[in-house]
């Protein structure tokens, strides 16, 4: 940003020279407020960016250009800080050993198991995976699976049969017993 004088009153804005006279001053001033030097290197690049972008609207008068570059770090940190203080702020309501809560670990563990049953239901027999939704997920007796399928009762039966004993093969042992047990409190 190069700034050239054409009188006392206006400078020409060549983004090195510019960049050279203000940048220090302004790392300066942004670490002053936010007390971190990187934060504040940042800061200042993302201030002179705007301001390239916004500099045909900005007098190019000296004072003009050192205002608005002032007030953009300014105007920037304490966006920063604020930030700050509200993931501050909320970590303190809700501490890291939150993370480590068994009814968290519970919920996890949880959704997993649900997204495994699904998926293996999706991987079913059309027939199948309709009569287990129906009589298993929604509740619906045997007699109503087989109004909706125009399939006789003997058959729902025989669907419900393959499609556990396939849902046992798809997920194993283990979350299969869990599936069963979704299943009781469903």
């Amino acid at each position: 940003m190069m700034v050239k004088r054409h009188s006392e009153e206006h400078i020409e804005m060549f983004p090195e020279v510019l960049f050279k006279k203000f940048y220090p001053r302004l790392c300066d001033f942004a670490c002053y407020i936010i007390k971190d030097q990187e934060v504040a290197e940042d800061v200042v690049q993302d201030a002179f960016v705007v301001f390239l972008e916004q500099k045909e609207n900005i007098s190019s008068h000296p004072n003009a250009v050192k205002s608005f570059l002032y007030s953009s770090v300014k105007h920037a940190c304490l966006n920063k800080l604020r930030h700050h203080k509200v993931i501050d702020t909320y970590c303190k309501k809700i501490p890291f050993e939150t993370l480590d809560d068994p009814k968290l670990l519970d919920g996890i563990i949880h959704a997993e198991i649900i997204a495994k049953i699904h998926q293996a239901i999706n991987m079913l027999p059309v027939d199948c995976a309709m009569v287990l939704r129906y009589g298993y997920l929604e509740g619906l007796q045997n007699r109503k699976i087989a109004e909706q399928l125009n399939i006789s009762i003997d058959a729902v039966k025989y669907q419900k049969q393959k499609a556990l004993s396939l849902m046992r093969v798809m997920l194993g042992d283990t979350v299969y017993l869990l599936f069963i047990a979704f299943l009781m409190h469903k």
